[in-house]
This record gives C-alpha cells, sequence and structure tokens, in this order.
C-alpha cells in the first residue's frame, strides 16, 4: 500500500510538472497575443494538479475495442513509460515495502498534514479579516454598476469580495480621491473581474496551493495567474477607450492611500507587478489576436494533454486484454464434455501441441491459462469452482514442434515455451467456448513476506546444471533442486492462499527439503510440476510434525511475515457454461 500511494503521487506530480512545462513553452510562444489566453493556460496547468492522468485512463477503460485482432501501439506504450517513471519494479502482486517505511509514511504525511494546516490557517485568517471589513461596510449609491457597492471603514484597496453574489468592496473616501474618469477606469476593471469569474479561479488555485503547498511550481504558477489575471483587466479597460493617462494614475492614486488587498482571492486593482502595468498601460502595446496556426497550436496541445490518457484506457480496456485480444496461438480443434472423474485431475501434454484434462474446473483452468492462483481470480458464479471438465484439444504443430514430444526430457526454456504457448491457446479456448471475459485490478490484500531467519539461512546453493532444475510438490513436502527463490514463493503461495514476497535478497539456485505436517484442507497447490526420471516418491507427512510456519524457520533458516500489500486481481466479468461437443 505504501509503496503504490508513493508511487502514485510521484507519478502525479511528475506529470503535473511536466505539463506546467508545457503550459510555460506555450505561454512563451503567446507572449504577444492578449493576457486572457495565457491566464488560460496557466489556470489549465493549476487545475492539472486536481486532476490526474489515471482518471482520465480509467475513463479510457469504459469503452471496448472490438476489432478483431488488436496489437499493441507503441504511441500510448511509449506515453505511459514518460509519464510514469515511477511505475513499481515488478508486478503488483510482488511489490511490498519493509516495515521501516510505515515510518518514513507516518513522518511525511504528518509534514503535509501541517503544511497543510498552515496554509488553510494563513488565508483562513485574511479571509476573516476581509469578511469583518465587509460587515462592517455601508451601501454606496453606485446605480451605475450590476453589483451591490459598499464602502469600509477599514483601509483596504478597492475589489470584489465573494464568489456566488460578489460584492463591490470600497474603502471610504475613494471617491473624493478619484476623479469621475479616474473612478470609471477603477470600476471598469473591477467589474472585468466579476465577468471574468476571477474570485472563482483564484480560490481553485488556493485549493491546489493548499494541497500541494510543498511543490514551488504551484507558487509561482500562482503568481503568473494573478499577473495575467490583471493584465488582462488591464487590455479590456482600454479596449473600452479608457485614456491610458487617466487609467495609470487611478491605480496610482489608490496606491497612495491604501493597503494591497491580504487575500488574492480578492480581486484588486493593485495586484501584479505594479511598475511593468503601469508602463504596459502607458505604452498601449500592441496587441494580436490568435492567427489560425497558433489556434491549431493550442487545440493541438488540448488533443494531446486529454485524449492520449483517454486512447492509452481505451487501448487497455478490460474487454481487450479477455477477449478481443487474439493470442497468436490456437486449439485447431477442441472437445468439452462434462468429466466424471471426480476429484481426480489430470494434465497430459500430447504430441504436436494438444493438450488432456481431466477432472478440471473452470477456475483450475483460469489460474492456469492466466498464471496466476487460486487467491487471485474474484467474482464468477459458484459453478466455476465446483463443476469439472474434460478437455481434449489438438492442434497443428507450430513453435513446439521442435521440442521433444515428453514433457520430462524437454529443456527448461523448451519447457516454458511450451507451457506459455498452452496458456495463449486455453485463454483462447475460455474465451471462444466459456464466452470468458475478464478484467485487472490492484487491492490491499493480506500477503507474507518471506525472510531470513535470525540465525540465518540453511538453503545449500545449487550446482546442478540449470536444466537439471525440479522441484516435486506433494502434501506437507517441498523438495527442490537447483530452485531458484521465485519457484519456492510461488509454490508457498499456492500452499497457503496468500501471495508470498520474496524479501531475503538471496540470489541463484538452490537445493532444500522442506517437510511440515499439513493443515486440513491444504493441498499441495494447483501445479506439481513431474519429478525427474528416476526420483522416488517423496515420503508421507508426519502427522506429529511442524507447521509449515516451524518448518520454513527450522529446515530453510527463513520466515514468513504477515504484512498487507498490493495484490493483481482478475476479476471475472462473464462466463458461461460451453456446450458438449
Amino acid at each position: 500500500m505504501i509503496a503504490a500511494n508513493l508511487t502514485s503521487v510521484a507519478n502525479h506530480l511528475w506529470q503535473s510538472t511536466l505539463f506546467a512545462a508545457a503550459a510555460g513553452f506555450l505561454s512563451l510562444a503567446l507572449r504577444k497575443q492578449r493576457a486572457q489566453v495565457r491566464y488560460g493556460l496557466w489556470l489549465a496547468a493549476s487545475v492539472k494538479f486536481l486532476i490526474p492522468f489515471a482518471l482520465l485512463v480509467s475513463m479510457g477503460n469504459q469503452f471496448e475495442w472490438r476489432t478483431a485482432s488488436v496489437t499493441q501501439s507503441r504511441l500510448p506504450a511509449a506515453m505511459e513509460e514518460i509519464s510514469q517513471p515511477f511505475a513499481n519494479s515488478g508486478p503488483a502482486s510482488l511489490v511490498a515495502m519493509p516495515p521501516s517505511a510505515n515510518w518514513v509514511s507516518a513522518v511525511l504525511f504528518a509534514i503535509w498534514v501541517c503544511g497543510f494546516a498552515v496554509v488553510v490557517f494563513s488565508w483562513w485568517s485574511r479571509w476573516r479579516d476581509i469578511r469583518a471589513a465587509v460587515r462592517a461596510a455601508v451601501p454606496l449609491p453606485l446605480s451605475s454598476i450590476p453589483i451591490r457597492a459598499i464602502s469600509s471603514p477599514v483601509p483596504l484597496e478597492p475589489g470584489v469580495f465573494g464568489i456566488l453574489r460578489p460584492v463591490l468592496l470600497l474603502p471610504d473616501g475613494i471617491l473624493e480621491r478619484l476623479t469621475p474618469a479616474q473612478l470609471e477606469a477603477v470600476l471598469e476593471h473591477e467589474l472585468c473581474h466579476v465577468r471574468r469569474r476571477d474570485n472563482l479561479a483564484a480560490a481553485v488555485h488556493m485549493s491546489v496551493a493548499a494541497v500541494f503547498w510543498f511543490h514551488p511550481l504551484v507558487w509561482w504558477i500562482g503568481s503568473r495567474l494573478m499577473e495575467e489575471r490583471e493584465r488582462a483587466c488591464d487590455e479590456e479597460v482600454l479596449r473600452h477607450a479608457a485614456e491610458p493617462e487617466v487609467y495609470a494614475e487611478g491605480i496610482l492614486n489608490v496606491c497612495k492611500f491604501y493597503l494591497a488587498s491580504p487575500l488574492r482571492s480578492v480581486s484588486g486593482i493593485t495586484g501584479s507587478n505594479l511598475t511593468k502595468r503601469i508602463e504596459e498601460i502607458m505604452t498601449r502595446r500592441a496587441l494580436y489576436n490568435l492567427s489560425l496556426g497558433k489556434k491549431l497550436l493550442l487545440a493541438v496541445a488540448a488533443t494531446v494533454a486529454i485524449g492520449i490518457p483517454i486512447a492509452i484506457g481505451i487501448l487497455n480496456a478490460p474487454g481487450v486484454r479477455a477477449q478481443s485480444a487474439v493470442p497468436p496461438f490456437t486449439f485447431e480443434v477442441a472437445s468439452i464434455k462434462p468429466s466424471n472423474g471426480g476429484d481426480h485431475r489430470l494434465i497430459r501434454f500430447v504430441p504436436g501441441g494438444g493438450v488432456q484434462m481431466t477432472g478440471m474446473t473452470l477456475k483450475f483452468l483460469i489460474a492456469f491459462a492466466y498464471d496466476v492462483q487460486d487467491f487471485q481470480i474474484s467474482s464468477g458464479p459458484g459453478w466455476i469452482n465446483s463443476d469439472r471438465f474434460d478437455i481434449v484439444a489438438k492442434s497443428e504443430r507450430g513453435s513446439s514442434e521442435s521440442a521433444p514430444d515428453d514433457f520430462n526430457k524437454m529443456t527448461n526454456e523448451q519447457a516454458k515455451t511450451v507451457q506459455e504457448q498452452m496458456r495463449q491457446k486455453l485463454q483462447a479456448l475460455l474465451a471462444g467456448r466459456f464466452q470468458l471475459t475478464l478484467h485487472h485490478e490492484t487491492k490491499q490484500q493480506p500477503v507474507y513476506a518471506l525472510a531470513i531467519g535470525k540465525n540465518g539461512s540453511k538453503l545449500q546453493e545449487s550446482h546442478s546444471k540449470q536444466d537439471a532444475r525440479h522441484m516435486m510438490m506433494g502434501r506437507g513436502n517441498f523438495d527442490g533442486e537447483g530452485v531458484p527463490l521465485e519457484m519456492l514463493t510461488s509454490a508457498l503461495s499456492r500452499q497457503l492462499g496468500r501471495p508470498v514476497l520474496d524479501r531475503t535478497g538471496l540470489k541463484g539456485n538452490f537445493d532444500f527439503k522442506l517437510q511440515w505436517t499439513p493443515d486440513p484442507g491444504q493441498s499441495a497447490g494447483q501445479f506439481a510440476g513431474p519429478p525427474p526420471p528416476g526420483a522416488e516418491a517423496p515420503p508421507p507427512p508426519d502427522p506429529n510434525g511442524p507447521s509449515i510456519f516451524t518448518a520454513i524457520q527450522e529446515q530453510l533458516g527463513l520466515r514468513l511475515e504477515s504484512q498487507k500489500g498490493p495484490v493483481d486481481l482478475i476479476v471475472i466479468d462473464r462466463v458461461e457454461k460451453p456446450s458438449e461437443n
């Protein structure tokens, strides 16, 4: 959970920073256009901090790509790699953090809460001061403006207060200190803020700054927003035939006698860089409307920012992975019938890439086809774990033709190739005959971490050839030769019904014997690999022997620690019983 959360936050910050950088480059390219365009870019960069790309990707996941054959696009894959540089180093079910990370996470969260509280309290205290000034104010008879105007004894600059029902807050005596022309220009500036809903936009960015107070770029975006906001209003006032000299003098007269607004969500007359604003007002620099090329540039940028995450979600929609993407290997002929073999299960690979299965439940078949454990399969009707089927499937010889027909005589690489092709064929069979559709989800569930015991590991490094690697699994015993720890953790996962994560740090292949007394209901797991030629069957479990947890400590020098972590689950969306043939 810790790793997943920290990774998600890091990816979101990186994506938002990248988005803000793109907005900065666009703003630079549009520096000669009206300030309203650049203001919109910076506001979009601010809002992006509240909208993770994952939300847009999830929107795309709601659509299903229904073409007969789907090939993975390189563009979405590259986009995912760029936008998520802090991806986990392995599958979700194999990711875990050491217990000390809990303290690190708690400290980081405490620091964030403190910063958030300081920012919110600072703005709340300023808002309270403005609110007190509004309550102490009296109405002003300014019938020429469409909002209510009030006069306050508190020495504040003229500004618009409120979002839903804005009021124009003027300090006492402002009407006497400005000429009628200056007052008209100042009022036009404030009404421009009202028409543009600037207080609402400022409140949105205040929320962003409160949540992401630790990110310097958020505060820099805030200063750009204020600068372009005031510049946009200045341009609007001058466009309505106000004289630059009169308007500039009005701003300076306000600044001579009154303080700047103490709250950024109050749109005032004196915000931004005053000297630069006066220079721009007096020079009345030439402004250009957006050309067709720059309009297309903005349209393409918006399409890329919104469209590509949605496209990634569409191309990775659940239906694609489960049904639409046709595996490159399929069975030519398959017969599926209800099984009469009781609880007996048998898998036999037949020459030519075929397979014969007896007494198989659908849940077992899904687990084998998608290389997961029983406990990673969620939903579905009850019969998927009770009804059993006999399957005989044949296919033409494909890439496995060069492999020996006897599975026991295959090398490790040949066996892996055959199993991978068989999984792809079974996926196609399940989709076609059982109408199976599914999707993946990641949830926090109990896991075990396999760590080195306090007295050190007792595993013996193997000197067998790589092709001699095998592991015999029986009820209450594992016998491994030349086995990497990933095979041991996989077998333990099936035995314990819970993911087992390798936290030992041990590399290489090992020889070991593990014997314990299984609890009632425990089995050897889903798949027990065939023993090597000449190997003896493992002895039956000792009824007075140790539990599997004690056996791991005493016989392997390892220990199992109960934790919680993200587990990749397969969720069944639809499945039907096949017709007999």
